[in-house]
C-alpha cells in the first residue's frame, strides 16, 4: 500500500471517531438529529461515480488465478464469440450476484449502467435473455467442465497459501437441500418427500474454507445421498491434488453409505457419518448401561472472564411456554458410549458411537414423563475420543450455514431457468460469487511480523455473511477515471476494511 493511501485512511479513520465521539456528547437540542432541511438534486455530467468499488479486486483476481483462460478452454459452448466468450457469460452472472443481484433480469440494470461499462473497460454485457440461453445450452458434461475449471483455479488459490493450509485435517461436508419453485414447466421438477415441487441438489463442501467443491442438481424426488458417494470420491481427488494427506469426510444419516465404507476405509479416509437408530442398535445400546459416560460440552464462554460476562437475558420463550402450559421436551443430560460394529453390506466392524439424549416432557410445571433418545455414529478413525467423534458430527452442521448463505444471500441455490441442467449451470456460476469471496479473504497477504493481526482479518473476511461481505468489501462508492491508459478506480468513501483492501490488492 502506498504511504499516502495508508495516511489517508488513517486520518479518515481519526476523523469518523471524533466525529462519533462529539455526537456522544452532545446535548439535547429539543429536536431531531435527522435535518428538515429542503434537498436538492442535481446531476453530475463530468465525474463518473458507481457504487460497487471492490469489483474490480475481484476481477483481478480472477485474471491473476487463471480462472478466465479455464472457463474459455474447458466450456465449448458457443459457436461463434458476437462478441461474448464463454467466461464474459460466466463472470456476468457471477459478479451480477456479487453487485447484489438476485435474479437474472438484474442483469439489465447493470447493463444500462454507463458508467459499470467504463469501468469495466467493456462497450456492453450479455442481456438477462442471453444469459437465459447461455444456460440452457448446458449439458451435463458441460457442467461437469464448468466445475472442473472452477475447481483447477481454486486448486491455484490453494496453492498460493502454502504448505500450512494443506498440513491441517480436510473436512469435506455432504449434504442435499431443497430449490421449491412455483414454475409449472421447469424440465426436471418433481414432488419431494416434503410434497414441495422443486429440485433436490446436492452439495459437496470443504469446511476448512466453506467453498462449495461440487453442487449437482437433481430431481426434487431424489434421496438426499442419491449420487454422493461418486462426488465424495471427486472431492478426495481435489483435495489430495491440492496437498491434503488427513481428509474426513462427514455427513448426516442419510449419507453413511455403508456400501463404500470399506473401500473408503483401504483408501486410507476418515469418515464420521450419521446412522439410522434401527431397533437392533437401539437394543445394544440398552446393553450398554454400565459404559454410558456423561458427555461434557466445550465450554464456549470459558475464555471470557467472569468480570466481563454479560448477564443471561430472560428466557422470554421459555417462560411462555411454561405459562401457557405447552408440552415442552427439556434436555437434562447427555451420555455416551461405544461399541464395533459391522454394517450388513461392510466386511470390516467400525467404531459406533452412541448419544443419549435423557429428556424429560414436561406441561407447565408438571413432569408427564421422562424419555431417552439415541443418536449413533459409524467412524473408523480410531484417535478420536468418543466425545469428539459426536463434536465432529456436530460441526457438519456448520454446512447448513453455508447453504443458508447459497439460497438467501448469494441466491445460488435457485431455479431462474426451465431446464433441470439449465438450472444446475446457473446453480454452479452463480456460486461461483461464493467461491470468490472465500479466494478473496484467502489471498489476504500475512506477513510474519503481524501474522496474528492479519490472519484473524483473513479469517473475519473468510467467515463474512455475503450480504456483509458486498456491504463492507465490494458496495463502496468509486470516482472512474481514465489516466492515460488505464482507468483508476477512486474510492469516494472510508470503509474499516480498506486497509485490509489495500493490502490485498498489493498481494495481487
Amino acid at each position: 500500500m502506498k504511504l499516502r493511501i495508508s495516511r489517508q485512511l488513517a486520518k479518515k479513520k481519526r476523523q469518523l471517531k471524533r466525529r462519533l465521539k462529539r455526537a456522544r456528547q452532545r446535548r439535547d437540542s429539543g429536536e431531531p438529529v435527522l435535518p428538515q432541511t429542503e434537498v436538492t438534486y442535481d446531476f453530475a455530467d463530468r465525474v463518473q461515480a458507481m457504487p460497487h468499488g471492490g469489483l474490480a479486486a475481484v476481477h483481478k483476481l480472477a485474471v491473476g488465478v487463471g480462472l478466465v483462460g479455464r472457463l474459455d478452454q474447458k466450456l465449448e459452448l458457443l459457436k461463434v464469440h458476437r462478441p461474448y466468450h464463454e467466461s464474459d457469460h460466466v463472470l456476468n452472472i457471477a459478479y451480477n450476484v456479487m453487485c447484489g443481484g438476485q435474479t437474472l433480469e438484474d442483469i439489465e440494470l447493470r447493463r444500462n449502467d454507463g458508467v459499470f461499462l467504463d469501468a469495466l473497460g467493456v462497450e456492453a454485457i450479455p442481456d438477462p435473455t442471453t444469459a437465459g440461453d447461455f444456460c440452457r445450452r448446458f449439458k451435463e458434461k458441460d457442467v461437469a467442465g464448468l466445475m472442473e475449471a472452477i475447481n483447477e483455479t481454486r486448486l491455484e488459490v490453494w496453492r498460493r497459501l502454502g504448505a500450512d493450509f494443506v498440513a491441517k485435517r480436510a473436512r469435506i461436508d455432504v449434504d442435499g437441500s431443497l430449490v421449491p419453485t412455483t414454475g409449472e414447466c421447469k424440465e426436471g421438477m418433481a414432488l419431494s418427500y416434503k410434497g414441495i415441487w422443486g429440485y433436490h441438489p446436492l452439495l459437496v463442501s470443504l469446511a476448512n474454507t466453506q467453498e462449495p467443491l461440487f453442487i449437482v442438481n437433481r430431481s426434487g424426488n431424489k434421496r438426499s445421498h442419491s449420487g454422493a458417494a461418486v462426488y465424495l470420491d471427486k472431492a478426495v481427488e481435489l483435495c489430495r491434488r491440492a496437498g491434503f494427506t488427513d481428509i474426513l469426510m462427514r455427513g448426516d444419516t442419510d449419507f453413511s453409505q455403508t456400501a463404500h465404507l470399506d473401500g473408503w476405509d483401504e483408501d486410507g479416509l476418515a469418515f464420521v457419518f450419521g446412522y439410522l437408530a434401527a431397533p437392533g442398535l437401539k437394543r445394544r445400546a440398552d446393553g450398554k448401561e454400565g459404559d454410558f459416560e456423561e458427555l461434557v460440552r466445550r465450554a464456549k464462554r470459558a475464555f471470557v472472564p467472569e468480570e466481563q460476562r454479560r448477564a443471561r437475558p430472560v428466557r422470554v420463550k421459555e417462560e411462555v411456554v411454561r405459562r401457557k402450559r405447552y408440552k415442552n421436551i427439556r434436555l437434562r443430560s447427555e451420555d455416551i458410549a461405544e461399541f464395533e460394529y459391522s454394517p450388513t453390506a461392510c466386511d470390516k466392524t467400525y467404531r459406533m458411537v452412541v448419544l443419549r439424549k435423557n429428556l424429560s416432557v414436561e406441561r407447565g410445571e408438571t413432569v408427564l414423563f421422562d424419555d431417552v433418545r439415541y443418536f449413533f455414529y459409524i467412524t473408523n478413525d480410531r484417535n478420536l475420543g468418543a466425545a469428539e467423534v459426536v463434536f465432529e458430527a456436530n460441526d457438519r452442521c456448520d454446512q447448513e450455514n453455508l447453504i443458508g448463505q447459497l439460497k438467501s444471500g448469494v441466491r445460488a441455490l435457485h431455479a431462474p431457468v426451465n431446464t433441470l441442467n439449465a438450472n444446475w449451470a446457473y446453480m454452479v456460476m452463480a456460486s461461483l460469487a461464493w467461491s470468490m469471496k472465500a479466494w478473496t479473504a484467502l489471498s489476504i497477504p500475512v506477513t510474519p511480523r503481524w501474522r496474528t493481526r492479519h490472519e484473524a482479518e483473513r479469517l473475519a473476511w473468510l467467515r463474512m455473511d455475503f450480504r456483509t461481505f458486498r456491504k463492507a468489501v465490494i458496495d463502496v462508492p468509486v470516482q472512474i477515471l481514465r489516466s492515460g491508459r488505464r482507468r483508476v478506480w477512486r474510492f469516494l468513501a472510508w470503509r474499516p476494511q480498506l486497509p485490509v483492501f489495500f493490502r490485498l490488492l498489493d498481494g495481487l
